[in-house]
């Protein structure tokens, strides 16, 4: 099975932390030029230095950028491919506060609506050339289960994330001809400050305990656990790996069996 992936360029967005920090480190292991992008500057630098280097001529890179600022992405995101085409692309971002749906505000959709699918168009628009020009691209997003099932109380995520699978979806038919793949990761309850914070903003919300909600959430889980960013990691990175290239337009669940849908 050929994992090898020297010689190839990922950039992978929101590697600051949690998933997206997980899977620039199996990137790098397999022997990808790694550019981590986020906010967090001090922590990106850190990181980059720290990345495996599985060969002499593997180098890693980070940019500072908000996913919400399209104009800044776009630049920075041009400026990377300019110096080393992008191969590999990890759409992955934060998502939004909880809430219903009828309640939010329409900035609430405008805003999360810009920060996953417009910035997953303007990163994957620079990126193509460079993908085209080596026959070899691959574009995963790190989404949510909510694509399959609809998430009580997340109802802006529900909705923009659902964007993003469908677009992801157009676009793996318009790109496999030249040898490019796009796939969508979908973790369920996994250790990340999302989570945190999700449990966090319903405790507060409800008056039960954190510990109480999550044993509630574990309880849905066949695997009777969270699950760990590294193994959500594992599963993009094979995708981006020349095994997986047959794999396309797929929306795969890492969640310990929780998703009840059979596709």
């Amino acid at each position: 099975m050929e994992l090898n992936l020297s010689g190839r360029h990922a950039l992978v967005c929101g590697a600051s932390q949690g998933i997206g920090r997980a899977t620039a480190i199996e990137l790098a292991e397999l022997g990808a030029d790694v550019t981590l992008l986020a906010r967090s500057v001090d922590v990106l630098k850190e990181l980059a230095e720290s990345l495996p280097r599985k060969h002499p001529a593997q180098r890693h890179g980070w940019r500072g950028v908000d996913m919400l600022d399209t104009n800044g992405l776009q630049a920075a995101a041009l400026d990377i491919v300019g110096k080393h085409p992008v191969h590999i692309l990890i759409n992955n971002t934060g998502g939004p506060p909880g809430g219903p749906a009828h309640s939010a505000e329409a900035a609430a959709f405008e805003s999360t609506f810009r920060q996953h699918l417009m910035a997953g168009q303007v990163l994957m628009q620079a990126a193509l050339p460079g993908m085209r020009e080596a026959s070899f691209g691959r574009l995963v997003n790190v989404i949510s289960t909510s694509v399959k099932e609809p998430i009580p109380g997340l109802g802006v995520s529900n909705t923009v994330r659902a964007a993003v699978a469908a677009w992801a979806k157009t676009l793996s038919g318009e790109l496999a001809s030249d040898g490019i793949t796009v796939n969508n990761v979908l973790p369920g309850y996994t250790r990340t400050a999302r989570l945190s914070g999700l449990l966090s903003a319903q405790s507060k919300k409800s008056g039960r305990s954190e510990e109480e909600l999550a044993a509630e959430m574990i309880a849905a889980v066949p695997a009777r656990r969270f699950g760990d960013p590294d193994e959500v990691a594992a599963v993009i990175a094979f995708l981006c790996t020349p095994a997986a290239a047959y794999v396309n337009g797929v929306s795969i669940a890492v969640d310990g069996g929780r998703t009840r849908a059979l596709s």
